[in-house]
């Protein structure tokens, strides 16, 4: 639970007088698989939605070019395939991202003969997923998403259906409970985020552990996600800048290998130009051909012509250096400005967090008071007892597993609530 979680003491002497009726209804804990801490990398399934990015470097022109044609959502078939345009239908189900994309550049590679493979990014854009039948308020289909337990999933799903008269106080609490996990989490990643844009903006190296975080369990976990996201971003500018400035520098240079030959050029046209002079001073006294004196003008002519284009490619190129430079400014005031608006849109986002997780606390205070009516036993004089189970696609075919609320969820499992009336 996080470290901001608080509840006043009438609360906790409510929740204790929940747990004592939850003995009393049989709900005693059962042992069920639990996903290891060090989880396999997540492999794609039918229905998985994929956003695909693909781009080159290109050197010769010192620029990332980006495959729009390319670059898009795409969705996982039902035969475990992914269709994408030049590349066709590929094998997806059973894959990680990361193979996938490998797998889409180097066939981009063999389909346009290229010598390097251009670089693709496979992320997943909508998970599969999880299905609720049994005992649920709104069994159905329900977006997945990252860490999903059987009780966040119970929480979407409406709560549990009941039918004593404390259903509304139960269902309260299993909501807000349900919500209030889900919000701490998202919480705890836009602080995490917030620290990793104030880096950025301080132009520090490493992220600074919230004090918000300290007692968040994941929280290591989360600084170094966005620390290894912060360095992907600032490799990506360095490198941009990077490749401005050997623009600029091929370009200076080319300017001076240029005004070198300008002033050779110079020297040339000065001495066609006296031999003209000579030439057109004899021929004037009859001791000079007329065709040695119109040679010696073409010759004239051709070093000026030469001198002009040398003058023009100076032109440009010091146009293109100041292109380059303007391009660095705005690079520059880009990265900056991106930066401002990302830390203003996250602390929008944990102000309207917070504001929920306050309401949610509330009906969580609310739903423990009432806990001795959410928890009476039926007009029968039977107590109830929730039992959870996962059918979860394997290797070897569905296979159900026991759960309880703590078990994590993956992409396309099917959770079974059952309520089982005990004899007293």
């Amino acid at each position: 639970m996080p470290a901001f979680f608080h509840l006043h003491p009438l609360v906790l002497r409510c929740a204790r007088v929940a747990l004592v009726g939850g003995a009393l209804f049989g709900t005693a804990p059962f042992t069920v698989p639990q996903a290891s801490a060090a989880e396999t990398a997540y492999q794609l399934g039918p229905m998985d939605k994929l956003r695909v990015r693909v781009a080159q470097w290109v050197p010769a022109e010192g620029v990332f070019r980006s495959w729009d044609a390319l670059s898009g959502d795409y969705s996982v078939g039902a035969d475990g395939r992914l269709s994408l345009p030049f590349v066709g239908s590929i094998s997806a189900s059973g894959k990680t991202p990361d193979a996938v994309a490998s797998e889409i550049g180097s066939a981009l590679q063999q389909q346009f003969a290229l010598r390097d493979p251009p670089s693709a990014s496979v992320e997943i854009a909508q998970f599969r997923p999880v299905f609720m039948a049994g005992d649920v308020q709104t069994p159905g289909e329900y977006p997945f998403i990252p860490n999903m337990t059987v009780l966040k999933a119970v929480s979407v799903a409406g709560g549990l259906r009941r039918s004593e008269s404390g259903q509304r106080f139960e269902r309260d609490f299993i909501n807000a409970q349900g919500d209030l996990s889900i919000y701490g989490s998202q919480r705890a990643r836009l602080i995490a985020r917030q620290a990793r844009l104030q880096a950025e903006m301080n132009g520090d190296s490493d992220i600074e552990m919230p004090k918000d975080l300290e007692k968040i369990q994941n929280a290591s976990d989360l600084i170094r996600s966005e620390s290894a996201l912060m360095k992907q971003r600032r490799d990506r500018y360095e490198l941009q800048l990077k490749a401005l400035a050997d623009l600029k520098s091929l370009l200076q240079k080319e300017v001076a290998s240029l005004e070198e030959k300008s002033k050779t050029q110079s020297r040339q046209l000065e001495i066609a130009e006296q031999d003209r002079e000579k030439i057109s001073r004899l021929n004037e006294q009859g001791l000079a051909l007329s065709s040695r004196l119109l040679s010696i003008e073409e010759r004239t002519a051709d070093v000026q012509s030469t001198l002009l284009d040398i003058d023009t490619n100076i032109l440009r190129a010091k146009q293109q250096i100041s292109q380059a430079d303007q391009d660095e400014i705005n690079l520059k005031n880009d990265w900056e400005a991106q930066r401002a608006k990302d830390m203003q849109d996250t602390e929008a986002e944990l102000e309207k967090l917070n504001l929920q997780i306050g309401t949610n606390r509330q009906l969580i205070a609310e739903a423990l008071t009432k806990s001795a009516e959410a928890l009476r036993f039926d007009p029968a004089g039977r107590a109830v007892s929730i039992r959870y189970s996962i059918i979860r696609e394997t290797a070897e075919g569905p296979k159900e597993i026991a759960a309880d609320e703590t078990t994590r969820l993956q992409p396309g499992d099917v959770v079974r609530a059952r309520s089982e009336m005990l004899v007293q």
